[in-house]
């Protein structure tokens, strides 16, 4: 019987092992996409508790939480830290076979070597030794990252965002890349005609622009774009439930935005379309400039009014949806190749019964420009644990090349998530060392290790080219 999160961990054979050990465990970190407030790295945070550091933000915690019947106050509400982490130290022992025992143990154990299993008997003693280390200068936010080999962070920030945090890090002596991807769903969003238009009113504050015009609206988004370009932005984003493609003339959605700015209610068409509009000349400006966009797709979100309304968005009343994906996918990709306006491209699915279709979508667009340039990318949210990695590694590898995939994200809010990455690396590992065992690959190790080593580091450094940043 193999020890828990022993240092073989993942690893079921002895060619993983050495897979991991030899080529993979030391490799840099590039994390191109999350969700880390550059604020708190500017300031080089130091987190008053572990509670500040691990449940703040945490939407996974906090569904297990509830699914374990505590009580909202323990959660989003009024309790003390001491008494949320309490509840979350009852909570952990019933989530074994849940990917939050694994993450939760890993990182108690890469962070502040503590090797006990967290339950109510060990909460108070795991809770004052990291909360003790947290207040250190050792363990400031810069320090956790540069702790876990951190080469690149690139955080998810609105077009509006004046990138400050961003200027001043990287006037820093700080040795991190951190830098913006720009996400513009917000000015996309036709669903909710007053935030749009509260939306189109900041945005002329920060343009210092009158915005009257479609042709108005799209200059000073330019702008915004043109200016996160000049802070060192490489990369958009997109969080939408499916690819909006729908038919439409120039016309059509100059008259469309005109009723916005009236505020006169859209028919389901029109918001189609306009959305449409928007994310196709998102994805021209991106391929102007060289960008890598995302589309992180499939999220069924804001499911339990009460909890929405009392807790607010991303607070975990989110889920997977069952979109239709295929055809306006294809649609949307195929009208920005036809002009050769088709930038590099990372598409992310949150639905596994869609494993295949975006494998097999990324495909059709690949030209061979650059090695992997449209990717089915890693699994994420609901999927990022062993069993969502390995079928979208399996997917990518039965219609794809998984050798060229750029490798893992962390796509997280907190600073002690980066362990993920190392699970991705370890389950990489154990996938090539069972074919190479089974006699399914050549025993090349030399080989197979430096395809390992591209999956994990390499192909992302050689595709982002964030060097020249």
């Amino acid at each position: 019987m193999k020890n828990f999160l022993d240092q073989d961990f993942l690893l079921q054979t002895k060619t993983a092992q050495r897979l991991y050990h030899e080529y993979a465990a030391a490799l840099p970190i590039i994390d191109y996409h999350c969700h880390l407030p550059p604020d708190q790295i500017a300031s080089d945070l130091n987190f008053k508790n572990l509670t500040h550091a691990w449940l703040y933000g945490d939407h996974y915690k906090w569904r297990a939480m509830r699914a374990n019947g505590v009580n909202e106050a323990f959660i989003t509400g009024n309790k003390t830290d001491q008494e949320k982490f309490e509840k979350w130290a009852e909570t952990v022992p019933y989530t074994l076979r849940n990917p939050l025992y694994h993450w939760t143990h890993l990182e108690l154990q890469r962070y502040f070597d503590i090797h006990d299993l967290l339950t109510s008997a060990t909460a108070q003693k795991i809770y004052a030794d990291c909360s003790a280390k947290l207040i250190t200068p050792e363990y400031s936010v810069r320090n956790l990252l540069k702790g876990k080999n951190v080469e690149v962070v690139c955080t998810t920030d609105d077009p509006l965002d004046n990138l400050a945090y961003h200027q001043q890090i990287k006037q820093s002596d700080y040795s991190i890349k951190v830098l913006p991807a720009f996400r513009p769903d917000k000015a996309m969003n036709a669903d909710d005609l007053t935030a749009l238009n509260t939306y189109i009113d900041q945005l002329q504050q920060v343009a210092n622009a009158d915005i009257a015009t479609l042709d108005d609206y799209l200059n000073a988004l330019k702008t915004r774009h043109d200016y996160f370009a000049a802070n060192g932005c490489t990369l958009s984003d997109h969080g939408l439930e499916q690819i909006y493609a729908e038919d439409y003339i120039d016309s059509e959605i100059a008259a469309i935005f005109l009723k916005i700015r009236g505020k006169q209610a859209l028919l389901p068409l029109e918001i189609l379309k306009f959305k449409s509009a928007m994310l196709f000349q998102f994805a021209v400006w991106d391929h102007e400039k060289g960008w890598v966009q995302q589309y992180h797709l499939g999220a069924l979100r804001n499911n339990n009014t009460r909890g929405l309304t009392n807790s607010g968005p991303d607070t975990g009343w989110d889920s997977i949806g069952d979109f239709t994906q295929a055809a306006a996918l294809s649609k949307f990709l195929n009208k920005l190749d036809l002009n050769n306006q088709l930038t590099k491209t990372i598409i992310y699915n949150l639905n596994p019964s869609d494993n295949e279709v975006f494998a097999a979508m990324t495909g059709n667009f690949n030209d061979g420009s650059i090695a992997g340039k449209v990717q089915f990318g890693s699994a994420w949210w609901f999927l990022d644990q062993k069993d969502g990695m390995t079928k979208q590694l399996n997917s990518l590898s039965n219609i794809g090349l998984v050798s060229r995939m750029v490798g893992m994200l962390t796509d997280s809010r907190s600073f002690l998530s980066f362990p993920r990455h190392e699970y991705f690396r370890r389950l990489v590992c154990n996938l090539f060392g069972d074919d190479i065992e089974n006699g399914e690959l050549p025993n090349d190790i030399a080989w197979t290790g430096k395809i390992i080593q591209d999956i994990c580091y390499y192909n992302a450094k050689n595709y982002f080219n964030f060097d020249q940043q």
